[in-house]
């Protein structure tokens, strides 16, 4: 049986500090975009070597994320989510300290090495939702978080940005200030929420990111709704690694375009993930969200590959917007399909498949990019990547794998179905 529902105000509490502490280490995050690579480059000392250097950290922290994401959850199985998430944003306030100082670029590997150790605490953040929340509004708590992730992903370059013409490392002082401040928050608030009773032991074959995926193929549900996910992370990608070298080479715009773009992009996130969730899931269900999201993302993506002008790409924002729906549901769907024990390495399985997209999915698409420009490119469209990347829609349609009337794995912790949806 599952536990009690914890009293509203002290469940409300523990939401708001989940979502503080979201919109905080997101916003550190944020904050140093602006200014990293060209710290990077003062301290490589040339463009081209920077490029490489900058390269090798994004690869470093996605990395961390793939080998650290299913050790944190399974830490926080064991020890209690509590704990474990203010271990790792206490960490994340002190490896900002240490990028300030970095005096070279070993230092500031290092810095990117602990970064992305820290950063596997949004592992037990989404734990920790699935714990307080039942099951049916898990979608909407999730995308709570999501909405928060944007908020910071919006405010955070642009503080960055103010704060880089001061100094290039003003940044990095001030993300630790907010990675400290949203520790010492946790400390007053946050209360536990997994009872001792049930915690599960600590196992390396559980923890390490391939016994953690082992989860994943425990059940077929699992299987395929971790397939969704991988391709949603891998499609996600597309835009860090080629948005702004397409936005300059076929619209001609530039930092101040770009800038804007993204604000307008995190903002239209946060209202579908903030808003239209709940209210969507609980008309249609979870998994007719996660495919409505899918599809409009697709169609999304496929529109802004084959936008002539600079208008039509920012129109087709509009329906891509919408896969905001998705990831929640996924994550909702697959709360639904593990013991209440097992919630922080389910979450340090989903990081490490994103940290895989994250690994793969950047060179992938700069690939394909590098062959569709140039004097005589190899792929006759510029925006070859694009339409690769709606190829989404297909593959999400392997959701009708998933018992579409009614999924027959029974819960772990009840004997009822999952779901009809």
């Amino acid at each position: 049986m599952t536990a009690p529902a914890p009293a509203p105000s002290r469940r409300t509490a523990a939401i708001l500090f989940i979502l503080v502490t979201a919109l905080l280490d997101v916003m550190s995050m944020g904050i140093v975009i602006p200014v990293l690579p060209q710290l990077i480059e003062r301290l490589a000392g040339s463009n081209a070597s920077a490029g490489m250097w900058n390269g090798l950290f994004v690869a470093l922290w996605a990395g961390m994320q793939f080998l650290c994401s299913p050790v944190i959850g399974s830490l926080s199985d064991r020890f209690g989510r509590r704990p474990v998430i203010l271990v790792s944003v206490a960490g994340l306030a002190l490896d900002y300290v240490l990028m300030a100082l970095a005096p070279s670029l070993w230092w500031l590997a290092v810095g990117r090495i602990l970064a992305g150790v820290t950063s596997s605490s949004f592992t037990s953040a989404f734990a920790y939702m699935a714990d307080i929340t039942p099951p049916e509004a898990r979608a909407r708590g999730y995308g709570l978080i999501g909405a928060a992730f944007s908020a910071g992903f919006v405010a955070g370059p642009l503080l960055g940005g103010v704060l880089g013409e001061i100094s290039l490392r003003a940044p990095f002082w001030a993300a630790a200030g907010l990675s400290g401040l949203a520790f010492l928050y946790g400390l007053v608030v946050l209360p536990e929420s997994l009872a001792p009773e049930k915690r599960m032991a600590f196992s390396w074959r559980r923890a390490n990111p391939f016994g953690a995926l082992r989860l994943l193929r425990s059940h077929p549900e699992l299987s395929s709704l971790a397939g969704v996910n991988f391709l949603l992370y891998f499609a996600h990608h597309l835009f860090s690694a080629v948005f702004v070298l397409y936005a300059g080479d076929r619209y001609g715009w530039g930092a101040w375009q770009v800038g804007t773009l993204l604000a307008l992009v995190g903002l239209m996130d946060m209202g579908v993930q903030g808003l239209l969730v709940g209210p969507v899931v609980k008309r249609i269900g979870d998994r007719r969200t996660m495919v409505v999201g899918l599809s409009f993302g697709a169609l999304g993506v496929a529109a802004m590959g084959l936008a002539p002008t600079g208008w039509l790409f920012v129109a087709a924002m509009f329906p891509n917007a919408l896969w905001g729906l998705a990831m929640p549901t996924i994550q909702s769907l697959m709360t639904r399909r593990v013991s209440e024990s097992e919630q922080g390495q389910l979450q340090g399985a989903n990081n490490s498949v994103g940290a895989i997209a994250g690994i793969v999915s950047p060179l992938f698409f700069g690939a394909v990019y590098s062959l569709s420009v140039g004097p005589r490119p190899a792929l006759p469209f510029i925006g070859s990547a694009f339409l690769i990347g709606q190829g989404r829609l297909p593959l999400a349609e392997c959701d009708l794998l998933i018992q579409p009337c009614e999924l027959r794995t029974r819960d772990r912790t009840s004997p009822q179905l999952v779901e009809r949806s």
